[in-house]
């Protein structure tokens, strides 16, 4: 059983969509229950692989025994069973939240939840580029559905410019995976890291070409400027389980970039190592300092909590920029916390704006909140969470950020760092007042506080003090994960030599 673990993130949630969607007549309880315990149980798999990835061996799974570099396998390290396990807990949370009825607002949000799940642990597993591809489109073809779960016009907007801008991404995707291909003959991610670095000379510019047209794929997933426009707006319209899994999906295109560059065109690629890091350093602060206008700028708060995501975003992505193991294992400890807040942050703009009747999660004068105390003391939570103050993760993330920053890139990190936060919590502060103080117009409706809601939102918002708990633990495995990213060979001895190669 245990040589099948691997497998399991992929295989669990495809058998649960695959049975959701041909039972999509059965009662909601029922399709609701598997779909919770599916998740649930997907947790417990992603345990037990970050406890074998733990170890410090990189281990894969060979579909059909066919070995690599020509079968398609699924690769097992301390990066891709961090992602698996970040994964599944806020699917968890989410799935929860969706119980209290927001699942029952469309046709197969369950299924399609695990379909979901299916493409997002397949591309953190994945160890070939095609597969990448294959698993990139599961997860967006899952996404439109999702996108548009509930109906109204705003989602169909908004999944007009997110499925069309996807579309063109994908074509960009097979293209230079091809050029790829054609460059290296192979596919296999670690096979292909051992051939770069013998590639013939005249073959370089090609090769450079095929890679930054790959860093504009996975920047679109990234949501990096000046190929974000579309995410704000989609995450704004998607209805709230949703877009709280969402803020997963920015990270899919994080850690594709994080993969990619640093085993294909590692220290082994020769001339073409680190092409990414200047275009990913200032992208990323240019990210940074328009998702910070962005915050403020915002009238509404799921519009907020989407230019919070993308801050993340430009922090993640100058912490790759910047390129060493202390700023990869800052950025992997901040991803954590940013993944699980922000997600919290959509589910509880959620409760608030079911509270607040027409005004919803608009910016402006509204009905009193019944449940003011409450949600106001989640609001703050995630607020200063969000925004870097201590002692809570936020502030942890940026503070290891920074102190991991040479010196010759201080000058411009850390102000537009700061900056940010700043600007973060100036523009929560002003919602918190509105939402919480000004909202004072009418009686309060007549509104139960569910209890899957509110275990969802813990759950994620709750998360920010526990990572400060279990900083020491959490910290040692990002550092040991950044220790092994750096070091590529690693990973192409572990799967070519296993598998009969010479590297």
């Amino acid at each position: 059983m245990m040589q099948h673990l691997i497998i399991l993130p992929v295989v669990l949630p495809l058998a649960t969509g695959a049975m959701l969607l041909l039972n999509r007549q059965r009662n909601t309880r029922i399709r609701r229950n598997v779909g919770l315990l599916a998740t649930a149980l997907l947790v417990v798999i992603a345990i037990a692989l970050v406890v074998k990835a733990a170890s410090g061996e990189v281990d894969y799974y060979a579909l059909g025994d066919w070995q690599p570099p020509f079968g398609i396998i699924l690769v097992l390290d301390r990066l891709s069973a961090l992602m698996v396990l970040l994964t599944s807990l806020l699917a968890l949370a989410c799935v929860i939240f969706a119980s209290a009825g927001e699942d029952d607002q469309g046709s197969n949000f369950h299924g399609l939840f695990q379909l979901q799940l299916m493409g997002i642990n397949g591309a953190f597993l994945t160890g070939d580029l095609f597969n990448l591809f294959v698993f990139f489109e599961v997860l967006l073809l899952a996404s439109y559905a999702l996108l548009v779960h509930g109906g109204g016009k705003p989602r169909i907007q908004a999944s007009v410019h997110y499925v069309v801008l996807n579309l063109a991404n994908s074509s960009l995707f097979l293209i230079a995976v091809g050029v790829l291909y054609g460059a290296t003959g192979t596919l296999n991610m670690a096979d292909m890291a051992m051939r770069i670095g013998a590639i013939e000379p005249e073959r370089t510019g090609l090769v450079s070409a095929a890679a930054l047209l790959l860093l504009v794929v996975f920047g679109v997933k990234a949501a990096i400027l000046p190929l974000y426009f579309w995410l704000p707006r989609a995450y704004a319209a998607a209805p709230a389980p949703v877009a709280a899994l969402f803020a997963i999906m920015t990270k899919v295109g994080v850690y594709a970039i994080l993969r990619v560059y640093h085993l294909i065109f590692g220290e082994q690629a020769g001339p073409l190592a680190a092409l990414e890091q200047p275009w990913v350093w200032w992208l990323s602060l240019a990210t940074l300092a328009a998702a910070a206008i962005g915050v403020l700028a915002a009238r509404d708060l799921r519009l907020m909590v989407s230019y919070l995501i993308l801050v993340s975003v430009g922090t993640l992505l100058a912490g790759i920029g910047i390129r060493s193991p202390e700023s990869v294992s800052a950025l992997l400890y901040y991803l954590i916390h940013t993944t699980l807040v922000t997600g919290g942050l959509f589910l509880l703009a959620e409760m608030i704006g079911q509270e607040r009747g027409k005004a919803g999660t608009r910016l402006v004068k509204g009905k009193p909140l019944r449940h003011a105390n409450l949600l106001g003391l989640l609001f703050f939570l995630g607020a200063i969470t969000v925004a870097g103050i201590p002692p809570l993760s936020g502030a942890l993330g940026k503070v290891l950020l920074l102190s991991s920053t040479p010196e010759a890139l201080r000058f411009w990190f850390w102000p537009i760092l700061l900056s940010s936060g700043l600007c973060a919590l100036i523009a929560l502060s002003r919602a918190g007042s509105t939402l919480f103080w000004r909202s004072n117009e009418g009686e309060t409706q007549d509104i139960v506080l569910s209890r899957r809601q509110l275990i969802g939102v813990s759950m994620l918002l709750g998360a920010s003090p526990v990572i400060v708990a279990l900083s020491g633990p959490i910290h040692a495995y990002t550092t040991a994960t950044a220790e092994q990213l750096a070091q590529p060979r690693i990973l192409i001895e572990a799967i070519l030599i296993d598998s009969g190669e010479k590297p």
